[in-house]
This record gives structure tokens, sequence and C-alpha cells, in this order.
């Protein structure tokens, strides 16, 4: 969810969105429906890259950006965070419970779930995460940047698939101004 860098799979002209998410945020519960629209539009054109930014009102958020980091380490980052979102309000109800229950029901080793929230492994990550958010001035989320712009989600998500859409054609077209 947090490597800022290019897989070796994306193509050059592939182009670079990364979405600012809280698992536990209602917001990015919705914003996966522009994302998986998104996805299917431009398919490999389009890298979405996840990045965490739990929100301290959100009590469950920064054990479930850990857990997303777990389910990456897995093979399976975007099945289990996609999973958590769908099931925020279990995650209000049950906390990290649901966080290794939704690992376990994937077929992912729950049990390295569970040792991973213990041993913090994936601090580190979310914590970069994080400060790069706050470095970029992300305040809330869901938070996008594409070609350099900040799009905020948190307050209003109408138009955002648009504006990125109308961003990511024009970077796929090669242009460069606004």
């Amino acid at each position: 969810m947090s490597d800022p860098t290019p897989s070796p799979a994306s193509a050059p002209s592939a182009v670079v969105l990364d979405i600012w998410c809280d698992l536990q945020c209602p917001d990015c519960l919705t914003a996966l429906t522009d994302l998986r629209a998104l996805g299917e539009r431009y398919g490999d054109r389009l890298e979405i890259r996840r990045r965490h930014f739990p929100l301290e009102k959100n009590k469950y958020a920064f054990a479930a950006a850990q857990a997303a980091e777990e389910a990456a380490a897995q093979g399976e980052e975007r099945r289990y965070t996609e999973a958590v979102l769908d099931g925020v309000s279990e995650l209000n109800r049950r906390g990290e419970e649901f966080l290794v229950a939704t690992a376990r029901e994937l077929g992912l080793d729950a049990d390295e779930f569970e040792t991973a929230l213990i041993d913090g492994r994936h601090i580190l990550t979310v914590d970069a995460d994080q400060a790069e958010g706050k470095a970029i001035g992300v305040t809330g989320t869901p938070t996008y940047v594409i070609g350099g712009e900040r799009l905020d989600g948190g307050k209003s998500q109408e138009g955002l698939r648009a504006r990125i859409e109308e961003i990511a054609d024009r970077l796929l077209a090669g242009e460069t101004s606004s």
C-alpha cells in the first residue's frame, strides 16, 4: 500500500494515482466504486497506489493499516483492503478481531496477521505514508494525488472521478499543461 516507487510491471506511460486512505473511513468505502471504475477504464495504464492515512478519530484505523501491509506481504493487499472497507461497520464493532477474521476468510495466514499486529512490523511503513501525506497537505481521507494535483474527497466526492479521468487522459496523451 505504501511503496512509492513504480513497479517494474508498470509501463513508463502508466499514470500514477495515489489515494491516501483510512480503512475505517466511510468516505473511503464510497471511493471504492470510483477506484473500481477507474481500474476498469484504464487497466494497466493507471497505477492506483493505496497509501495509509489513518485518522486519529478512528480507533482501529492504524491497526487496519498495519493489517493491510501484512496482506500486501502475503500478496493480497487489494482484496484485503477492499474487504475491510466493505466491512467498515464490522470493523467499527469488532476491531482487530474483524481484521484477523477477514484475513482468515480470504485464505490468508491469520496467525501471521495476529503476530504482525502484536509485533508492529509494519508500523514504520504506515508512519512513512502518513508523514508523506502530511507533508503534501493531506488532512482527511480519501485524498487523491494525480499528475501533481491533490484532490480532497473527504468533503465531497462529487465530480472527483471525472476530474481524475480528465487529468489521466491528459497525462496519457502526453500533455503537460493544465
